[in-house]
């Protein structure tokens, strides 16, 4: 299977559980191109023509041909220059490696992935907070991630996949929007009642069972066993946790569980201050569950047995 198709399938499958809905993200890519087409400016020539297709800056072919054939992938959670270095050595070897896919972003699905938060604003309109109110939120959120990134130096990963030449691709939303559809489609159906019979259901998981043997089994933060779940939020996706100011909101909602990756100290306190229970499934056993759910369908999807994986960094491959 070519690169190409490889990326073409991440990002189909990536919209096909986008927790916007399809056409909300349809309408996202029309509005790129009509505010191309309204640009009148010198910069427009240096416009990355593929964001009217693809809507997740994050998730990008960084390096290599994009007709390169492709049977064994190495996969890793942070892919930086000593897990090419080790690809190097293992290439080597004799070892073969076609690709590497790293979920969290690199290089240029880095330094633009400020832009895929804006997706928290129809997200978060879904849950019933006001479109008004969530646009301002998610936007200041969006302008502190920016004027983070701009002092970083974002190109070292994408530098060493080009002086070793091994073809570069990252896998971040179109991977945590399976986990978040997938989760969120399973509680719904369950409708559970207590706290308790969320960490049932993801303890069936391959990849939180990995995460329970490595010490980080998923955890009530915020209640116990025996609270009630009420209305329960999968905040997965996003590019980032949602800000803290969405929490007030999320009370007054209807919210009363938050399943989540990780929280930070800031926003931990402010869940307690607004009643919110939560849940963390943890940040490494997810982003695991979105990509071997992506894998899963890949596979589906190719004529042969299966393409063949190398775990590093974090990654461990379970096939369903």
């Amino acid at each position: 299977m070519k690169l190409k198709e490889i990326f073409d399938v991440f990002i189909r499958e990536g919209i096909n559980t986008d927790p916007r809905g399809i056409d909300i993200v349809k309408t996202d890519l029309l509005r790129r191109k009509e505010k191309y087409n309204a640009n009148t400016s010198k910069d427009k020539k240096y416009y990355d023509l593929e964001n009217f297709l693809n809507p997740y800056y994050d998730s990008r072919i960084i390096y290599g041909d994009i007709n390169t054939e492709v049977t064994t992938i190495m996969v890793g959670i942070d892919i930086e220059t000593p897990e090419f270095l080790l690809a190097k050595y293992l290439i080597n070897s004799g070892i073969k490696i076609d690709l590497i896919v790293s979920h969290h972003p690199e290089g240029y699905a880095y330094s633009t992935f400020y832009n895929v938060i804006g997706m928290q604003i129809d997200i978060l309109n879904k849950q019933g907070i006001p479109i008004n109110i969530a646009e301002k939120i998610i936007n200041n959120k969006i302008n502190k991630v920016q004027r983070n990134i701009i002092s970083q130096n974002t190109e070292r990963v994408c530098d060493a996949a080009k002086l070793l030449n091994i073809p570069f691709m990252t896998a971040h939303t179109v991977a945590d929007n399976h986990v978040t559809y997938f989760l969120q489609k399973k509680i719904n159906e369950l409708n559970p009642v207590y706290l308790k019979d969320i960490l049932n259901l993801l303890s069936e998981y391959p990849e939180y069972q990995h995460g329970v043997k490595i010490g980080q089994s998923p955890f009530i933060l915020n209640g116990h066993d025996y609270s009630k779940c009420g209305k329960v939020f999968v905040d997965m996706t996003g590019g980032t946790e949602c800000p803290i100011e969405s929490f007030k909101w999320f009370e007054s909602a209807g919210i009363g569980t938050i399943l989540t990756m990780y929280l930070s100290k800031e926003s931990i306190k402010e869940a307690q201050k607004h009643h919110l229970n939560i849940i963390v499934a943890g940040h490494i056993s997810s982003d695991n569950f979105g990509l071997n759910l992506l894998f899963d369908k890949l596979q589906n999807r190719q004529s042969i047995d299966e393409f063949k994986f190398i775990e590093c960094s974090g990654f461990k491959r379970f096939k369903r």
